[in-house]
């Protein structure tokens, strides 16, 4: 047994000596911020960095926040110049609108396949001026701002995206669907709008591979007892995002969708998609519990004394004091946790003020008037 062990580990020491095709180069997926700070680590070590990312820029989720939780910072701020230092560092090669197909091989020596979706502009060429977003007469809902708001069919995804080049989206394009328009190519004095781009693959050699793939948004509309799409003042966690920033489709102003007035009251429910055997999900999120509460500390501040509840099935606060913040909004900012898990959302059909039905720990069926 000692001998066939003495000679497995010195073929293996002979196949690494003699693997001429090995490389010092590191393959990231996903270009949200655990895939940013990994590649600027690695990049910082001399590392040669190819950071994919499937979007047309890279920030991912953190680039929607308003506030991180439990320091209430700015998000854009700690993101922003991360996304500047990424996008200049001569170590760091970004891909955008791009996916991973394969990866074959063994370390350290893969061979990663990627499919590069046309953005229809050439990226040596643009400089990122904006005159083609201002020529285009076809408005789009805004994926950024989850289509609470307008954008144009040629846009840069939001003011600080890396790279900072359009995409042309082409489900609206006129050109594209029905061969008419093209005022974008007509204002382009770089002639950077290409029409023709296909669909590229790109493989690349590389000795490690690093999947910071981010999380998958939940689907609402699956859970229907909750009015989400139905009733126009149900929201998701992320769509309240953006109305809380000040770059989002309000400026930062907290108005109900329905009449764009200031609520009296907002309810958050927990546990949406999450710990749901029914859905397949029967895990926990792991984040849900504070981005309530830092959502229900910032509602304040931004409509002192407004009414804010939490329905919650049990108080998950991971971190190390990440109790105490929620003992903050408790105490500071007169958040109300309900133990209870939502039966079902009804509406006023004449004011469109939102019904919230509940059981008690005692069984006892109740109703709360959000307005």
């Amino acid at each position: 047994m000692n001998n066939e062990h003495k000679k497995g580990k010195e073929i293996n020491k002979d196949r690494r000596l003699n693997d001429k095709t090995m490389h010092k180069r590191v393959l990231v997926v996903g270009g949200g911020i655990a895939g940013i700070q990994a590649s600027l680590d690695l990049a910082e070590m001399n590392i040669e960095v190819y950071l994919i990312e499937k979007g047309p820029s890279i920030g991912g989720r953190m680039a929607q926040l308003d506030k991180t939780f439990p320091t209430n910072d700015c998000a854009m701020c700690i993101l922003s110049p991360k996304l500047v230092e990424a996008g200049a560092h001569p170590y760091i090669k970004i891909i955008t609108n791009a996916e991973l197909e394969s990866i074959t091989g063994q370390a350290p020596n893969f061979e990663a396949t990627i499919i590069k979706k046309p953005r229809y502009i050439n990226e040596e060429k643009c400089t990122g001026c904006g005159i083609c977003v201002s020529k285009c007469p076809v408005k789009i809902p805004d994926e950024y701002n989850k289509g609470l708001s307008k954008t144009k069919c040629i846009h840069i995804p939001f003011p600080q995206a890396v790279p900072a080049i359009p995409i042309i989206n082409k489900e609206y394009c006129v050109y594209l669907k029905r061969g008419k328009c093209r005022k974008c190519e007509e204002s382009c004095e770089m002639k950077a709008i290409d029409f023709n781009q296909k669909e590229e693959i790109i493989k690349i050699n590389v000795g490690s591979v690093i999947l910071a793939l981010g999380s998958e948004e939940f689907d609402a509309t699956l859970k229907d007892e909750y009015g989400y799409k139905t009733f126009p003042n149900v929201m998701t966690s992320i769509e309240f995002e953006r109305i809380l920033s000040a770059s989002g489709p309000t400026q930062g102003h907290i108005q109900r969708p329905s009449d764009g007035k200031e609520p009296k009251s907002i309810a958050f429910i927990q546990c949406v998609g999450s710990r749901d055997m029914q859905l397949g999900n029967e895990y926990c999120s792991a984040i849900c519990c504070m981005q309530a509460t830092k959502d229900v500390i910032l509602v304040q501040e931004h409509i002192p004394g407004v009414k804010t509840s939490i329905f919650y099935m049990d108080m998950r606060a991971y971190g190390k004091d990440f109790d105490k913040f929620v003992d903050r909004a408790k105490d500071d900012y007169k958040a109300r946790y309900i133990h209870a898990r939502i039966s079902s959302i009804e509406v006023n059909p004449i004011t469109e003020n939102l019904i919230v039905r509940y059981a008690t720990d005692y069984g006892r069926i109740k109703k709360k008037n959000l307005n």
